[in-house]
């Protein structure tokens, strides 16, 4: 069983002072109490992997029942989700946890000009976060605000004129800034670092870089606002494989689902094999580290079912990407009175896309798609993929999820 844990027991089971503290919170939760039942104190790996897994849901009503607070500094309140459910609130104390990210991680230098380009606001902690790492960092910083698609080529050339040498934001929102500069024929010559933490990397940004920023490499951080960041990557790491931190203790259950256990005598929110739908399993990384590093396999939480049958939605989006012209692509699934109604597949595209795209993709998925076809049998109406100028965002945070559920009236 301890084989399923991210530490051997000699290096978890010292510290597991901190779950014995979650525990006894969670067990504080009048609706939570009665799943800890017959559980006694956490002192092995095989007492932690004896408890029961904790989600989104669960998190939230703990949350909302021990309000924590920070001991030193003020308590910030942050939102998680909002893409394809309701958003939940994490706390986190000032510094953000990011003094043990910063002992393991090094990518910015004083001598760096870096711009954060994670959204600020909107109760999103991304932004912050990555302020508080520049500030360990002691570099310069370019804290962006919400950006138009009509001020990117201005903002690109400020970057250039200034020798920004990092950048960092979702890839969601990294994509759009390096398209543009790439359409835009912008180059930035002094860029030799992209940052990234939010969603997975994607390789058109490989292709997008090679062209502007030729010496760039990315550097990612991986974890939720629940856990904040549990592991890091390097230019030397395949870009799904990260490298935990020593105060996050992950399990890899038998359907390599991950949970994650906090180290961290600091840590607020009680995370006590919080499962957070990603999946995984550990691996040895190309960058020749000796530690167990983990390799993300994405979230199990997208497949959505559509009326009764299961719909692939990394599949799909994948399928459409490939298409000559295709920048990005995104399930639009229209929910009226908690039934699927439409399904639609939002395609951003390049000028030179070809004509008639998004009828001839729409045919071969109909044709090839098992889900689709038999789900839409009888109203084929009811699945359209449609060129769109822009798709379906998240307002306050900048993401653009692979899928959107949206209630129509």
């Amino acid at each position: 069983m301890t084989e399923s844990f991210s530490l051997p027991p000699e290096a978890a089971e010292p510290r597991l002072d901190v779950a014995r503290r979650s525990l006894e919170r969670l067990r504080d939760v009048p609706a939570l109490a009665p799943r800890y039942a017959g559980h006694g104190k956490v002192l092995t790996l095989d007492d932690l992997a004896a408890l029961p897994p904790l989600v989104k849901d669960d998190l939230n009503v703990a949350l909302a029942h021990l309000r924590p607070r920070a001991e030193h500094g003020a308590t910030w309140l942050f939102q998680s989700g909002g893409s394809t459910g309701e958003p939940k609130v994490g706390h986190a104390p000032t510094g953000f946890y990011m003094r043990g990210v910063h002992e393991q991680w090094r990518p910015l230098g004083r001598d760096d000009v870096f711009v954060n380009g994670w959204g600020a606001g909107r109760m999103w902690g991304a932004h912050f976060l990555a302020a508080a790492f520049a500030d360990l960092s002691g570099c310069e910083v370019i804290a962006l605000g919400s950006v138009s698609a009509p001020e990117y080529g201005d903002w690109l050339s400020f970057f250039a004129a200034r020798g920004v040498s990092a950048f960092g934001g979702t890839p969601s929102v990294l994509r759009l800034w390096f398209a543009h500069a790439r359409q835009a024929g912008i180059r930035l010559p002094a860029l030799r670092k992209v940052l990234w933490l939010g969603e997975a990397w994607h390789p058109q940004l490989d292709e997008d870089l090679a062209e502007v920023a030729p010496d760039a490499r990315r550097w990612g951080m991986f974890g939720s606002t629940e856990t904040w960041v549990a592991g890091t990557n390097t230019p030397d790491c395949p870009a799904d494989v990260f490298h935990l931190l020593p105060e996050q203790l992950v399990h890899v259950d038998q359907d390599e689902l991950l949970d994650f256990t906090t180290l961290n005598p600091d840590m607020l929110n009680p995370v006590l094999r919080y499962r957070t739908g990603d999946a995984g399993r550990f691996t040895t990384c190309e960058c020749g580290r000796p530690d167990r590093a983990l390799r993300i396999l994405g979230r199990r939480d997208s497949v959505v079912q559509v009326r009764g049958l299961g719909l692939h939605v990394d599949d799909i989006v994948a399928r459409a990407e490939r298409e000559p012209g295709v920048l990005r692509a995104q399930i639009l699934v229209n929910e009226r009175w908690g039934r699927v109604s439409s399904v639609e597949v939002l395609l951003l595209t390049a000028p030179n896309a070809p004509e008639g795209l998004a009828v001839r993709l729409r045919e071969d998925l109909m044709s090839s798609t098992f889900t689709i076809s038999t789900a839409f049998q009888h109203d084929p109406g009811s699945f359209r993929v449609t060129a769109a100028d822009a798709l379906v965002g998240n307002e306050r945070t900048g993401k653009t999820a692979s899928f959107v559920v949206r209630e129509e009236p």
